[in-house]
């Protein structure tokens, strides 16, 4: 299938599986999916960096399973890994928390079935390698009856011989076999009835326009786009445009007065990419409510307030100040990158000032931020809401100021109040 037609990672349920070293977490994911994702070894420790996976997992639909090392490895090495584990928790959507039913619960679960309760994450508990238990029962009581052997089996809703250390009964619990297939399918459908009851997400601009409006969207294709397509965002406002009913104009920057002036009625909005924000501003007329795609991200992402309050800190940043600029993907930078070049030159342009930047991208997003004084982060198109919501929330409780990159570019040029004229309640409190 096309990678241009699938859902992207960012609207995908996010499964995280999390255990110690050989509990039988990639043996587990690769039952899940019917596909060997995850290499399966003795060794403790096969899996060292998050393995992801895009895929559609019945009856749950299109979902990103996330395979981890383990929360028991040991060294520098190893303290990185599980670092990085801990990372995934930031954008699970649904925690499984693999235990191995021959082991037995260990603190290292328990800790970890803290960090996932902490964070408030639907969760469920698989107790692995079933068909062990079920043999060594056998073994053990080889003159009982098949039956009596049968019933000595692990049930798929608890591990009866680890009832002395229980966890919660609170949390669903499954007693599985990767090897054999026994209550993989069970597994799937609890999965199905774990997936988190969030609040509906605002839609990327469906509510703000009628059926039969147009819209104009303004994507520049200079070096740094994709060869052949457009951006993310860009492709998801196309969609939800159609689906509300409405037609999609789309030109580059160049040509916004031209595509303007063959349209018989005015656009319902001018949609921009953020850093063609001071060109098209001028060729749009007043009347027109004007925005961009960074924009709309941050309100369909759950972020938009925090980052419009967020903006205003560039009046208060001082010479030599630390300004971190962070994109939730990774890509080639090029000459007249916006994060790492057009954003820097603005900013200081605007302030008059010297500031200092650091950079991050991915899923690197730093714990301690007390070291900058504002950061500035893309739309977020390709990380979930949960992720995004973290972030935001990691600023907030260190009192860091956080905007986006499209809010700060309209800041810059003048222009934040008309952004966000099609949100009227926030820009009032600009």
């Amino acid at each position: 299938m096309s990678s241009l037609n699938v859902t992207p990672a960012g609207e995908r349920v996010h499964i995280g599986l999390f255990g110690r070293r050989n509990a039988g977490k990639s043996s587990l994911i690769n039952a899940l999916t019917g596909q060997k994702l995850a290499v399966v070894a003795d060794v403790p420790g096969t899996t060292t960096d998050p393995v992801l996976k895009a895929m559609e997992l019945l009856p749950l639909g299109p979902v990103l399973m996330m395979d981890t090392a383990g929360i028991d490895d040991t060294g520098e090495l190893g303290r990185l890994r599980v670092q990085k584990s801990l990372q995934v928790l930031n954008k699970t959507d649904i925690a499984i928390l693999v235990i191995d039913s021959t082991d037995g619960i260990t603190e290292e679960d328990r800790k970890m079935l803290q960090r996932i309760q902490y964070k408030e994450l639907s969760c469920v508990v698989v107790f692995t390698k079933a068909d062990m238990v079920s043999q060594s029962a056998r073994n053990v009581s080889g003159e009982k009856t098949e039956k009596q052997n049968l019933q000595k089996e692990v049930p798929p809703n608890e591990a009866p011989e680890l009832k002395q250390n229980a966890l919660p009964a609170s949390i669903p619990q499954i007693s599985v076999s990767s090897t054999t297939g026994k209550n993989i399918r069970e597994l799937k459908e609890l999965l199905a009835h774990l997936v988190p009851q969030k609040k509906a997400p605002f839609p990327i601009c469906a509510d703000l326009i009628q059926p039969q409006d147009t819209v104009l969207l303004v994507t520049p294709i200079d070096s740094a786009a994709p060869k052949g397509r457009l951006i993310l965002p860009q492709q998801q406002t196309i969609r939800d445009i159609i689906d509300r009913g409405a037609a999609a104009v789309i030109t580059q920057e160049n040509n916004v007065r031209n595509a303007l002036e063959n349209m018989k009625r005015p656009p319902a909005m001018v949609i921009t990419d953020s850093q063609a924000f001071g060109k098209v501003n001028q060729a749009v007329p007043e009347g027109i409510k004007l925005t961009s795609f960074s924009i709309l991200m941050a309100r369909h992402k759950g972020n938009l307030e925090q980052a419009v309050l967020g903006v205003a800190a560039l009046k208060q940043l001082k010479e030599d100040d630390l300004v971190l600029i962070s994109e939730g993907c990774t890509h080639h930078r090029q000459c007249g990158d916006i994060g790492t070049e057009k954003l820097p030159k603005w900013i200081q342009e605007f302030t008059g000032k010297q500031f200092r930047f650091a950079w991050t991208s991915g899923t690197e997003f730093p714990t301690d931020l007390s070291l900058y004084r504002l950061i500035i982060h893309c739309g977020g198109c390709m990380l979930n809401e949960r992720e995004m919501q973290y972030r935001y929330r990691c600023a907030a409780d260190q009192n860091v100021p956080m905007t986006n990159y499209g809010l700060c570019i309209a800041y810059t040029h003048g222009i934040l109040k008309r952004s966000l004229s099609v949100f009227p309640d926030l820009a009032e409190k600009l």
